[in-house]
Formats: C-alpha cells, sequence, structure tokens
C-alpha cells in the first residue's frame, strides 16, 4: 500500500489547513487511516484516525475540537482538517494505515505498517 500525503504549509495562528492522505491501493475501504506528527526535537505522536469497519474515529486530545479526520473512499483519501491552529501544531504530519488495528491500539505507531512520506505543517505569523 503506498500513501502520498499533502496539503502542509505555512500558515498563520488561527488559520486552516486539509492535509490529504492519497493511495491507490483498491481495497483501500477496509484500512484503519491515521494521521501522525512529529514535531522538531520531538517524538512522533498521534493525532487522529479513522476505521472505516465500524466507523469510529480517534482524535487526539491534543488537538480535539480543532481537528477532525474524515475519508472519501471512491476517492481513497483521508482527510484531515485542521483549525484554529497553534504555532505547536508545528509537525511533519504523516499518515498511516492497516488492514486490521484494533481500536486500544489505533494511537499506536507499531499498529501500522504503511506509512506516506509527510508534508510540513508550519504555523507561525
Amino acid at each position: 500500500v503506498q500513501l502520498q500525503a499533502y496539503g502542509g504549509g505555512l500558515v498563520q495562528p488561527g488559520g486552516s489547513l486539509r492535509l490529504s492522505c492519497v493511495t491507490s491501493e483498491s481495497t483501500f475501504a477496509r484500512y484503519t487511516v491515521a494521521w501522525f506528527r512529529q514535531a522538531p526535537g520531538k517524538d512522533r505522536e498521534f493525532a487522529a484516525a479513522y476505521k472505516f469497519a465500524g466507523g469510529y474515529t480517534d482524535i487526539a486530545e491534543s488537538v480535539k475540537g480543532r481537528f477532525t479526520i474524515s475519508r472519501d473512499n471512491a476517492k481513497k483519501t483521508v482527510y484531515l482538517q485542521m483549525n484554529s491552529l497553534r504555532p505547536e501544531d508545528t509537525a511533519v504530519y504523516f499518515c498511516a494505515a492497516a488492514s486490521s488495528v484494533i481500536r486500544s491500539n489505533v494511537a499506536s505507531q507499531t499498529a501500522y505498517g504503511y506509512w506516506g512520506q509527510g508534508t510540513l505543517v508550519t504555523v507561525s505569523s
């Protein structure tokens, strides 16, 4: 499964961006797809995930209320809508996918076997 993340850029505090994670995988609808982020000098951390089967989404507490995750299976794309961005949201954002993830592991990097290349989001005035 190949994933391509794009949509990053420079945005002012309080602004919005929408990231996209695109795949050509024909069975994409069966996969759990997540977004992780890695700020400069920090460990990679979970941001959001969307599991199609069961239809649940998980959002990290640090971004809850500001970020939403959605997917369009016909376009084989998962989106991360980021609103009210803060300087601390500055990071490289990665999308990841797995064919089977139990809900208790959805925020764990090791649950995902497929990763995109990352897209940089910079929040600064």
